[in-house]
């Protein structure tokens, strides 16, 4: 009896980590809310990408929110900068990726950020963005961020707000979890 109870406890302590495991489906759009004020005060770091794994072109997944963004376009509050969507392997431990749009220029981007993802019964999110201005030789001028941490369900679509940038994000099991 002694035995069984041991055992009971041991599937308690460690199922909650091995049932998290799995691929997930996250699907991003980073827009601008226009007619709020912006807040340059802080310009992207050279570092903005440290600790993050570059989002592959491999991982890329066709965007399933389509027609949330074009409802956001049709609108003249919003600005679509970014619509992103990949698969990734999530697991309690958090791992970031790195997202970037246009050109590279001393090493930033027009829209660069990251994303950290962990996953336990929710799934805790951190966002990191600068949407930059860059100068026509391509030195950074001013930057807005969007920073914003959070824990929201799987399968839900959530929105993030950050001043005159926000974001909606939905991260999806895609495959049964292990």
């Amino acid at each position: 009896m002694r035995v069984l109870r041991s055992f009971t406890l041991l599937l308690v302590l460690f199922a909650p980590a091995a049932f998290a495991d799995g691929t997930y489906q996250v699907e991003m759009i980073l827009f601008r809310q226009n007619g709020e004020p912006a807040a340059n005060n802080q310009p992207a770091p050279e570092n903005w990408a440290a600790g993050a794994q570059a989002l592959a072109a491999d991982n890329q997944s066709p965007t399933a929110l389509d027609t949330l963004v074009g409802k956001l376009e049709s609108s003249d509050a919003y600005k679509v900068l970014l619509h992103r969507a990949w698969q990734q392997d999530l697991s309690a431990t958090a791992s970031k990726v790195a997202i970037s749009s246009g050109q590279e220029q001393f090493g930033h981007f027009p829209i660069e950020g990251t994303v950290s993802l962990g996953l336990a019964r929710f799934t805790d999110i951190d966002a990191n963005f600068w949407v930059n201005q860059l100068d026509e030789h391509g030195v950074l001028v001013s930057s807005e961020r969007l920073r914003q941490a959070t824990r929201v369900r799987n399968g839900e679509l959530t929105y993030i707000d950050n001043a005159s940038l926000a974001m909606l994000i939905k991260v999806s099991p895609i495959q049964a979890p292990r």
